[in-house]
């Protein structure tokens, strides 16, 4: 990922902790695939092996922290280096936060199965939005892999569509709760699946946004995307 550099010891410790994240997205990416085949099977089995990783995933962030933490201490670095570490940061802790959705939807499957009304909710429907933000996440790192900014602005663009699948789904289920109010806890469940899913292609989005800034030195958060557009060109 990073440029070379005089020192071959700091570049090797640059690709050693580009590495790790890419580790870490890799097993939150799973984390993610996992949680929504528990959805679709309404499997606790699987529910549970994704609560499961999640100590592993915390463990990883708090091994990336401290070892960039070393690097900007003993490197000093500056412009585009130190754009990246900072990056680096960032990205982590927003995996780390895919990891937090993963086990939130799990833990919600799990509460819809303890509940016995899995097989009356649409959660089928769900299928569409998880797809577009599990694939938006497998994006987001592969373009911050290779600091590609026209794939961190096809990124960003996307994630309006799951915004737009989030919406509809909302509406649908208020409608499914409506006509018949003893599915409301696990219809309430099932929302709150929907909104973690939404969460997961905002992340995606945010480390879209890092590799702008790693790449221009422009801060593009809370941007409409004309300006964004223009800082890429």
């Amino acid at each position: 990922m990073p440029d070379k550099h005089l020192s071959t010891q700091f570049d090797s410790e640059l690709n050693g902790v580009s590495l790790r994240v890419m580790e870490l997205g890799g097993l939150v990416e799973s984390q993610i695939r996992l949680a929504i085949y528990a959805l679709s099977q309404f499997s606790a089995e699987s529910a549970g092996q994704v609560i499961e990783t999640e100590a592993r995933v915390n463990a990883m962030e708090i091994d990336i922290d401290r070892e960039l933490s070393s690097i900007i201490a003993r490197r000093q670095p500056t412009a585009r280096d130190l754009r990246l570490l900072i990056a680096i940061s960032k990205t982590t802790a927003n995996l780390e936060r895919v990891g937090d959705e993963a086990e939130k939807i799990a833990r919600m499957v799990r509460s819809i199965i303890e509940s016995g009304s899995a097989r009356a909710l649409p959660s089928s429907d769900l299928r569409v939005a998880a797809e577009l933000a599990s694939g938006l996440l497998r994006k987001a790192l592969d373009a911050f892999a290779r600091l590609d900014t026209a794939a961190a602005v096809s990124i960003l663009k996307e994630d309006d569509q799951i915004d737009q699948e989030f919406d509809g789904f909302v509406r649908k289920l208020i409608t499914y709760m409506m006509e018949d109010p003893r599915t409301i806890s696990p219809s309430l469940d099932l929302l709150f699946v929907a909104k973690a899913i939404e969460r997961v292609g905002d992340h995606a989005k945010n480390i879209a946004e890092f590799i702008i800034y790693v790449v221009k030195g422009a801060d593009v958060r809370h941007t409409s995307m004309d300006k964004i557009e223009s800082v890429v060109k």
